[in-house]
C-alpha cells in the first residue's frame, strides 16, 4: 500500500527531474481549448438547449447519449470541431424525432452551431500574465498546438488577444504520438526539449509523453465525454492546479 510519504516522494521526484532538464527545454507547446480559454462549457450549454428543444420526443439523457454516439460514429469522416459537432447535432435530432424534424428546429440547431463559432475566448485566470512572463524570459519558444478546424481555432486565438505571445500555431485533425513528433520535426526541436501543456490527458498528455516530450497537465472542471481517459504517473509528467504554476515547474 502506498503511503502519503511515498506519494510525496513521487511528486517531489517528478518535480526534481523537471528542474534538472530546465536548461535543455527549448519549446513550450500549449493546447488551446479549456487550457487557454473556456470552450467545453459553451458546447455543454448548446447540448442542454438541444435537449430542451427535443424534449417532446426524448429525455435529456437519451438526446445526450445519442449525440455522443453520433459524434463518435462521425469522427472518422468529420473530425473534431464546431462544424462537425453541428452536423452531429442535426443528425441526432433527425433520429430522435424519427425524421419528424421541422425546418424551424433545424434552423435553431444551425444557429446554435454558429454561436459556437463566435463565443468570447476570454483567457482563463492567470493565463495572460503567465504567458507574458514566459515571453519576456526569451528563453523558450511558445507555440499553440491544437486540434480541430483551422479557421475556427485561428479565430479563437485572435479573439483571445493572446496571439502576440506565440511564434507559431499549428492545428491538426487529431493529436497522436505521430503529430507530436511531426510538430517537433517541423520546428526543429527534439521531443525531449519540448514541454506540452494542456487539460486533456488523452490528447495533450499521453501522446506527448509517448513521443518523448515532457508534459504539464492542468485539468479543467468540465471534460468532453470523448476526451475522458484514465491517468497514469510518469517521470516526465507534472500535474498542476493553477496556470501560473508553470513558472514554478520551469524556473
Amino acid at each position: 500500500m502506498q503511503t502519503p510519504y511515498d506519494k510525496n516522494c513521487v511528486i517531489f521526484a517528478t518535480f526534481a527531474v523537471m528542474m534538472k532538464i530546465n536548461d535543455e527545454i527549448k519549446m513550450l507547446a500549449f493546447d488551446a481549448d479549456d487550457t487557454l480559454w473556456d470552450c467545453q462549457s459553451w458546447f455543454d450549454d448548446v447540448e442542454r438547449r438541444c435537449c430542451q428543444l427535443l424534449s417532446p420526443w426524448a429525455t435529456a439523457r437519451e438526446v445526450s447519449e445519442g449525440l455522443v454516439n453520433t459524434e463518435r460514429k462521425n469522427l472518422s469522416l468529420t473530425g473534431y470541431g464546431t462544424k462537425a459537432f453541428t452536423l452531429s447535432l442535426i443528425e441526432n435530432a433527425v433520429k430522435v424525432t424519427h425524421e419528424q424534424l421541422t425546418g424551424d428546429i433545424v434552423q435553431q440547431l444551425l444557429d446554435m452551431g454558429k454561436e459556437l463559432l463566435e463565443f468570447p475566448t476570454t483567457p482563463l485566470p492567470e493565463v495572460e500574465e503567465t504567458l507574458k512572463q514566459l515571453a519576456e524570459m526569451r528563453r523558450y519558444r511558445l507555440v499553440v498546438f491544437t486540434k480541430g478546424e483551422l479557421m475556427d481555432q485561428e479565430a479563437k486565438l485572435q479573439r483571445s488577444g493572446l496571439e502576440q505571445y506565440f511564434s507559431h500555431m499549428e492545428t491538426v485533425s487529431n493529436k497522436t504520438e505521430r503529430e507530436y513528433r511531426q510538430l517537433c520535426e517541423n520546428l526543429g526541436v527534439a521531443p525531449e526539449q519540448t514541454v506540452m501543456i494542456g487539460n486533456s490527458f488523452r490528447s495533450d498528455i499521453a501522446p506527448a509523453l509517448a513521443a518523448g516530450a515532457w508534459a504539464v497537465h492542468i485539468p479543467y472542471h468540465v471534460v468532453w465525454a470523448m476526451e475522458k481517459s484514465e491517468e497514469f504517473p510518469h517521470e516526465r509528467l507534472r500535474k498542476i492546479e493553477h496556470f501560473s504554476e508553470i513558472l514554478d515547474v520551469l524556473t
